[in-house]
């Protein structure tokens, strides 16, 4: 007995939520999985935040047709697929997969889907290259961090070398004055 209307459409609401939620998707061909292998890949993605779905291609397809971001999977749609929705960290999920495709070797990448771009394997090894997501939060923290500081100290300066500027005026002034008459002391001579 198939699905029913109702529960298909439930099926795509749902995936269509936890597309919202995801900032990259890799689409992989799972034949020959065991039901335990298929556990140990979600047991081992889990920790990055990447959800490990098994749906009918045509639901998938069905949620992400009015959808730009994910539109680009469409041509990976085909066959027996399993979708990596990845959520947090990206290279954690890249490489969990890997190291579990190297201790399987039964699953096949197709490939994935990022802020709108079909990604290659080479292009979703450039992901692993990123650093992880706490090392780019803790960089973008140490320069917020010290942008007040180099911003106070630069409107420090203004008021400083106004001051500097202020207080140079009357001896230029005299330095000139001397000057002037020096030269007309010589012309005079």
């Amino acid at each position: 007995m198939g699905r029913t209307l109702a529960n298909k459409e439930a099926i795509v609401a749902e995936l269509k939520q936890t597309l919202g939620q995801t900032q990259m998707t890799l689409v992989i061909d799972y034949q020959g999985l065991t039901v335990a292998e298929m556990t140990d890949l979600r047991r081992r993605l889990r920790p990055t935040g990447t959800v490990c779905k098994v749906t009918k291609n045509t639901l998938m397809g069905i949620a992400i047709r009015d959808n730009p971001t994910w539109q680009p999977m469409e041509g990976l749609l085909k066959g027996t697929t399993a979708f990596l929705l990845v959520r947090d960290d990206l290279p954690g999920a890249v490489k969990a997969y890997q190291d579990f495709q190297k201790a399987t070797k039964k699953t096949e990448l197709r490939g994935g889907v990022m802020e709108g771009q079909a990604l290659d394997e080479q292009g979703i090894k450039a992901v692993l290259e990123l650093p992880p997501k706490e090392v780019l939060m803790a960089k973008v923290a140490g320069m917020l961090k010290t942008l007040p500081t180099q911003l106070a100290t630069a409107l420090h300066a203004v008021p400083t070398q106004l001051a500097t500027g202020i207080n140079e005026v009357p001896a230029s002034l005299g330095r000139a004055i001397q000057a002037v008459a020096q030269q007309r002391e010589t012309a005079d001579s």
